[in-house]
C-alpha cells in the first residue's frame, strides 16, 4: 500500500456559458462534494488528488481515498461540471469520469512507488460541450509528474 497522488491538468476548457447553462465551473468530486472549482472559461484547471495504491489478492490494483469513487477494481475519479448560482451554490449538470485501472501500467507503478503522475486531456468534448460520462483512454496523456 503506498500513497501517490494525480495532478488532473485539464486544458481547452468549453466557457463559462455552454449547452445552456451560465457560470459554468469544473470541479473534482471529493466524496459527494465538489471542490476546487474552475470556471469554464479559465485557460486550464488542475486539480491535485491524493490516491492509495493497494494490491489486491488477485494481482490486481485498487484505489483508495476521498476522491476515488466506485467499487473495488472499478474505481474513478468524477470530474463534475455545475452551474455556480449568485449565492455560490453548485448545481451539477454532468460528470466525467477519470478511470483508475486505466493508467498505464508503468504509470501505476510510478503512483504505487508513491510519486505524483499526471494526466493531461482537453476538457471540451467533439460538440463543444463540457467532457463527460467515461473518458476514453486515447484522450488522456499521462506522465511521471515532474516537481
Amino acid at each position: 500500500m503506498a500513497n501517490g497522488t494525480v495532478r488532473i491538468v485539464g486544458h481547452h476548457l468549453p466557457g463559462a456559458e455552454c449547452v445552456g447553462y451560465r457560470n459554468v465551473h469544473v470541479g473534482v468530486q471529493r466524496r459527494r462534494e465538489v471542490v476546487d472549482r474552475v470556471r469554464g472559461d479559465a485557460a486550464e484547471a488542475v486539480f491535485t488528488v491524493p490516491i492509495e495504491v493497494v494490491d489486491r489478492a488477485d494481482g490486481s490494483r485498487d484505489y483508495r481515498g476521498p476522491f476515488a469513487q466506485g467499487r473495488p477494481g472499478e474505481r474513478f475519479v468524477y470530474l463534475s461540471w455545475g452551474e455556480v448560482a449568485d449565492d455560490g451554490t453548485f448545481a451539477m449538470f454532468r460528470r466525467a469520469k477519470l478511470r483508475l485501472p486505466l493508467i498505464p501500467a508503468s504509470i501505476a507503478d510510478a503512483l504505487a512507488g508513491g510519486v505524483t503522475v499526471q494526466a493531461e486531456l482537453g476538457l471540451t468534448d467533439s460538440c463543444g460541450g463540457p467532457l463527460c460520462a467515461s473518458i476514453a483512454p486515447a484522450l488522456i496523456t499521462w506522465t511521471v509528474a515532474r516537481c
